[in-house]
């Protein structure tokens, strides 16, 4: 127990570590736990896409099917068709109804236990553990910054150079339109930032809370072990049960939703 309480430490679990160091230039492309986690989380989307989209349609709808129907409900009349003007849903609803179920995978994926988190070993056996790739800023980082380079694409394709105008709020006195159009910049570059930063927080926020909670079992000893512990554990399974219930679902929501929003409000400026 003593070695177990000074091996764990929960930001451990976030460390990542060059497995195949790989480098073009400049360019860190080295695999670790985020790749292989990244990759993962890829191949099991095609498959859930694969499953829940290619069955037979029947009357009476099996698993499957009822499955499928649910998450193309989902993501088309809630997100896509909430965000996106109708004539934008056809062309940007795969892209948003992918992105719903990437980030939902991975997400989920990050509390299932799997042998890659690394930490000590029990006679060569791998420890099993959880961790979400989604917890990495650099990753939430990028699925932002696509889908905030693609709003303003399609501002200009739809609207040429026109676009630039909503920038400005409509009404605002000449003095005005350079500090305003500035404000409105920023304001843009911040949505890169908040769906980056909310995605990350919430799941980061999360697998602490639970590590923190279980890893008790581990640091405690004495009396202390036998009080304590039983109330720790079912903190721990309470917020396990929390995230992966509630949590998980609703920042991929968010995540696409926003997305549909922004390219929507590009597409259609409001001004």
């Amino acid at each position: 127990m003593g070695i177990l309480a000074e091996a764990f430490n929960p930001a451990n679990e976030f460390e990542l570590k060059n497995w195949v160091s790989i480098h073009l230039g400049p360019l860190d492309m080295s695999i670790n736990k985020a790749v292989l986690y990244l990759a993962i989380g890829a191949l099991l989307t095609i498959l859930i896409g694969i499953f829940t989209m290619r069955s037979r349609l029947a009357l009476l709808p099996g698993t499957r099917q009822t499955v499928g129907e649910a998450v193309y409900e989902i993501t088309q009349t809630q997100i896509a068709e909430q965000g996106l003007p109708q004539k934008a849903v056809g062309q940007w609803f795969p892209y948003v109804a992918s992105l719903f179920l990437f980030i939902w995978t991975l997400n989920i994926v990050g509390f299932i236990p799997l042998p890659f988190v690394g930490g000590p070993k029990w006679h060569h056996i791998p420890t099993f553990g959880i961790y979400a790739v989604t917890s990495q800023l650099s990753v939430t980082l990028v699925l932002a910054l696509f889908s905030v380079v693609f709003t303003h694409i399609e501002g200009f394709r739809w609207n040429g150079l026109k676009y630039l105008k909503s920038f400005i709020p409509a009404g605002v006195p000449k003095a005005m339109v350079v500090p305003m159009a500035f404000l409105e910049t920023i304001s843009h570059v911040f949505r890169v930032v908040s769906l980056s930063v909310r995605l990350y927080a919430n799941m980061l926020a999360g697998h602490m809370l639970i590590l923190v909670s279980i890893g008790l079992i581990f640091i405690l000893g004495g009396l202390t072990f036998y009080i304590v512990v039983p109330i720790s554990f079912v903190i721990g399974i309470a917020f396990y049960l929390f995230e992966v219930v509630i949590v998980v679902t609703i920042q991929a929501f968010i995540f696409a939703a926003l997305t549909a929003i922004y390219i929507g409000s590009a597409i259609e400026p409001a001004h």
